[in-house]
């Protein structure tokens, strides 16, 4: 593949955070959207039911930074007394406003909710000088280094790698709607990830929003390049079908490699293709009519005749990866196989992301 093609990804380059010194920073935090939290799970570690533990950011072993989440960064981190590795979001809550901190115990609540396996799992949290520490289960890669590194080296994605992730992502949004009453609003690359031990999970909540009577009312947040025509149109409310119209432009974009939009200068170009021209259509040149049909299914432009995820579990590319028991066994296997084999390439992801990345793009975030 011509390494150009790569380039014409379309992607918001998201302004640098400040530096954080993860020991030392001046504030207690206070805020009493967090304090619920705290009380309950403040300085508390739980690998499994049979393993817990107290602990404080002493216990814990800065490895470097492997990411950036919404209002934070994220670090990998070994825990000292029992040799476990976490991925550690650390947010200086002390510097949001109001409406921030409820987003983030929105966060901290649907992740420590969750019973669901293809959600990352959640370890603990502590609050400390004005700082909220996360201690979340860690990923091998996400889907958006996955592709880049595929494409690098003139490869695609296999059709079976796509199904399993579509089912898996499918399988955590539904759970969100069903059992959290939430919608996820910020459904990308970046935020799908996977393991050498085969799973594929969803993370990030830091923007979902509550469903009231199945519909969003909140304010205007997410990846701006990823939403559907209807968030970007208007304030009126949406429901979980935006997030549909998300994961149709993420598989788009992994399986051909780019972005399937051409390059935005600015929001109104934006907001004039998306919302006035015609939606992206996946061809059947590469993949098979059911994977094709379940892309463009995702990608219809009016909410209304888009299909919900009840809808998605109907489709013939759903229900062929919609495995279990031993055949789910043989999915970890084959995604595990997989991305291990990617991984001993020891391509330089951070810098093929880098390269897709389009400059012009951070003032969309």
């Amino acid at each position: 593949m011509d390494p150009q093609d790569l380039r014409q990804r379309i992607l918001p380059l998201r302004p640098r955070l400040p530096e954080i010194d993860l020991i030392s920073t001046k504030n207690d935090m206070t805020s009493p959207e967090l304090c619920v939290i705290c009380s309950q799970f403040g300085g508390k570690l739980s690998f499994s039911p049979n393993e817990n533990y107290t602990f404080t950011t002493a216990d814990l072993e800065d490895n470097g930074e492997i990411g950036a989440g919404n209002f934070g960064r994220v670090n990998r981190m070994r825990h000292k007394v029992s040799g476990h590795l976490m991925a550690v979001k650390i947010i200086r809550a002390n510097t949001l406003n109001d409406l921030d901190q409820k987003l983030i115990r929105r966060e901290l609540e649907a992740i420590i909710e969750s019973k669901c396996e293809n959600i990352v799992q959640f370890y603990g949290a502590i609050f400390t000088e004005g700082c909220c520490w996360i201690c979340m289960e860690l990923m091998d890669l996400s889907l958006e280094k996955l592709y880049c590194s595929v494409f690098a080296v003139d490869m695609q994605l296999p059709e079976e790698i796509l199904g399993y992730i579509t089912v898996s992502t499918v399988n955590s949004l539904s759970y969100l709607k069903e059992a959290l009453k939430i919608i996820h609003r910020d459904v990308k690359p970046s935020n799908i990830l996977l393991n050498c031990k085969g799973c594929i999970k969803l993370c990030d909540f830091g923007i979902s929003g509550r469903l009231i009577d199945s519909i969003v009312k909140t304010r205007d947040v997410g990846c701006r390049p990823y939403m559907a025509p209807e968030r970007l149109q208007s304030s009126d409310p949406y429901d979980v079908r935006s997030d549909v119209w998300s994961l149709g432009i993420t598989l788009f974009e992994v399986a051909t490699g780019k972005f399937p939009y051409s390059t935005w200068e600015n929001p109104f170009e934006q907001l004039q293709e998306v919302v006035n021209g015609n939606p992206p259509v996946m061809k059947a040149d590469r993949y098979s009519p059911q994977f094709v049909t379940f892309v463009n299914s995702c990608l219809i432009k009016e909410r209304k005749e888009r299909p919900k995820y009840k809808d998605l579990m109907q489709l013939d590319f759903y229900k062929t990866y919609n495995v279990t028991g031993v055949d789910l066994e043989f999915a970890h296997t084959v995604v595990g196989d997989y991305l291990s084999k990617i991984l001993s390439l020891h391509l330089d992801v951070n810098n093929l992301d880098s390269q897709t990345r389009n400059i012009n793009f951070s003032r969309f975030d």
